[in-house]
């Protein structure tokens, strides 16, 4: 996988705005990311490597992060 610019991190933020500070709360959000964006590059590439349309495919990606439902919203 290439490196850009997008892959540096986030600053990870509270709710309220406010840097996250704990160090082990932002390895393993970095890591999830990280592990994120690999599997995302696999699935496009396997997907174009197989004649799919890289479009749609990106479509299906974002529409699965848009899916995503917050268990823990008040």
């Amino acid at each position: 996988m290439a490196k850009s610019s997008t892959d540096a991190f986030p600053v990870w933020r509270t709710p309220e705005g406010e840097p996250v500070s704990c160090i082990e709360k932002i390895k393993v959000l970095n890591e999830n990311l990280a592990e994120l964006k690999g599997l995302a590059q696999d699935a496009l590439e396997d997907a174009v490597l197989m004649g799919c349309d890289e479009r749609q495919v990106r479509e299906v990606l974002t529409g699965i992060v848009t899916g995503l439902v917050n268990p823990y919203r008040k």
